[in-house]
């Protein structure tokens, strides 16, 4: 994995030299997209390892921050450059292919060579249940743009603004729930990790990557619109499919990682973990960010990118019941992935 990791770095100046060389806007877009990968990767190598060395809580607040640290970039990038479907795409791509393909990947990746696997179902059905609500609050905004009298302008930014700040609320709720109330459901996990780099290098690397994230995030924004006109792809498709899974791409090659370890805890908690931030503190920090930077992003999502998002919540909600998986579950998420996928590309 690691050496995997440091061959694609080669990526990153081969993009920024062909976006200079005024190369091809979609050879730049997929460079940029898989420059971003190994970034990813080292962001979150790092942030664990500055975790082992706090307290669970400092652990706990430094995966929050930087977890989703490459989909917020992208994030930004996007609505300063008024690609907001784009954007609004990006938030439920990560929620669907974070339940549907990485999980369906790690379950069925991990169960091929073994009967079953089990987890601790009472925290990851708490997890299930922070994101099935989450998503739930999503819909109400759509509720209130086809149903109220007055449903536009101020009062449709006004209640995403409001949302958004409850959804953050719930993320806090969830932190607290995790790391304090009942941190002994996630403790076997976290106690496995030990630290491999100094402090020094941790910090140094997280920084370093973080930046070179943020410039390879400004060459990849810039070269949707053109990539969209050339291929006469749709903003929705994009965003649900590409944008979403270059941010995810450290997580899922993780998450697939330790499920092949039969930690099957650990998979699921990445999965529904990251899925779970973009609904509760990406989405809501790009609302308010929009605001700041005169680009007013709200959380009116169209009804298919709804529905995909419910029912990709409803599907992981009860294959996780059971505290069991099998490598026909993870083939069924995978199933229903591709469907959707499908259907966005062919959705204009």
């Amino acid at each position: 994995m690691r050496t995997v990791n440091l061959a694609l770095l080669v990526f990153v100046p081969l993009a920024i030299g062909a976006f200079f060389a005024g190369v091809s806007p979609v050879i730049v877009f997929f460079l940029s997209a898989l420059s971003i990968v190994p970034l990813a990767r080292y962001i979150g190598e790092s942030t664990e390892e500055l975790a082992t060395r706090t307290s669970p809580a400092v652990g706990g607040l430094l995966n929050a921050t930087f977890g989703n640290a490459p989909e917020l970039i992208i994030g930004i990038f996007a609505l300063k450059a008024g690609l907001i479907e784009v954007v609004k795409a990006s938030i439920v791509g990560s929620v669907i292919s974070s339940l549907l393909l990485v999980l369906g990947l790690a379950m069925f990746w991990g169960g091929w060579a073994r009967e079953k696997q089990t987890f601790n179902k009472t925290g990851i059905l708490a997890q299930s249940s922070t994101l099935f609500l989450a998503t739930i609050a999503l819909i109400v905004p759509a509720i209130f743009f086809e149903t109220g009298r007055e449903a536009a302008g101020a009062a449709v930014q006004n209640l995403s603004l409001l949302v958004s700040l409850v959804l953050m609320l719930m993320y806090g709720a969830n932190l607290c729930f995790s790391l304090y109330t009942h941190k002994h459901l996630y403790l076997e996990e976290a106690g496995k990790f030990l630290p491999r780099w100094s402090t020094g290098r941790a910090v140094a690397t997280l920084i370093g990557a973080t930046a070179a994230v943020a410039c390879v995030s400004d060459i990849l924004v810039n070269s949707i619109e053109p990539l969209l006109a050339r291929l006469n792809w749709s903003q929705l498709f994009v965003g649900v499919i590409f944008v979403a899974a270059i941010g995810n791409a450290a997580e899922n090659l993780s998450a697939i990682s330790v499920a092949r370890k039969d930690r099957m805890d650990l998979a699921i908690q990445i999965a529904i973990g990251s899925a779970t931030q973009m609904v509760l503190i990406v989405a809501p920090v790009l609302v308010l960010l929009g605001v700041l930077l005169g680009q007013p992003m709200n959380l009116i999502f169209n009804s298919f990118e709804l529905v995909a998002t419910v029912l990709a919540v409803v599907i992981v909600n009860f294959i996780v019941q059971d505290g069991e998986s099998n490598w026909l579950e993870g083939l069924q998420l995978l199933a229903a992935y591709v469907i959707m996928a499908i259907a966005f590309f062919l959705h204009r």
